[in-house]
């Protein structure tokens, strides 16, 4: 079972490396954000667009915030919004998740939450703590997906490393870790 301050943790990494990324990815042009990378999704904005749906999803299911568009991974990989409005989403999105963590208690995480899943096609039932865990883990994963498509196109994401994030000065700088 996840902690609270684990939550927390991660929701300050994922901030930090959205920043990476998103800051990277606005070096270079739409049509190289764009571009079919041969990634699960495709391209770079794709990719970045699944993320900030999936987040959306998490949040509506385990926090009551309002659902993404669309129910299906085909509508997780539109900018409704353009590159512009996917930015500004996701920091908006940061910081609603680092919010809802913030206010997290062991209670929480306790318990199971039930949901139809549109990508297995049937109501799935899991606990809440893995959930969590779950919605930080997708993020890291597609991610990673992201850090290699803008190397490859010449961008320079920072390292991804935990243990490098800034802010970090002492073994107990991060909460649950």
């Amino acid at each position: 079972m996840i902690t609270p301050g684990f939550a927390q943790s991660m929701a300050a990494y994922n901030a930090w490396q959205n920043a990476s990324l998103y800051s990277a990815a606005s070096t270079l042009t739409s049509a190289e954000r764009q571009k079919d990378r041969g990634a699960f999704f495709g391209s770079i904005e794709a990719t970045l667009a699944h993320i900030h749906w999936g987040d959306r999803a998490w949040l509506h299911r385990l926090a009551g915030k309002p659902a993404p568009a669309g129910r299906d991974l085909a509508s997780s990989l539109r900018l409704d919004d353009g590159w512009e409005g996917l930015v500004a989403a996701r920091r908006a999105t940061d910081d609603e998740i680092s919010d809802w963590v913030a206010g997290l208690s062991d209670a929480d995480l306790s318990g199971d939450l039930s949901w139809y899943s549109a990508s297995v096609g049937h109501q799935m039932t899991r606990p809440v703590w893995l959930l969590i865990a779950h919605l930080f883990n997708h993020q890291t994963h597609h991610r990673g997906q992201v850090h290699a498509m803008l190397t490859a196109a010449g961008a320079r994401p920072e390292d991804t490393d935990l243990p490098l994030m800034p802010g970090l000065d002492g073994p107990s700088q991060l909460p649950g870790l």
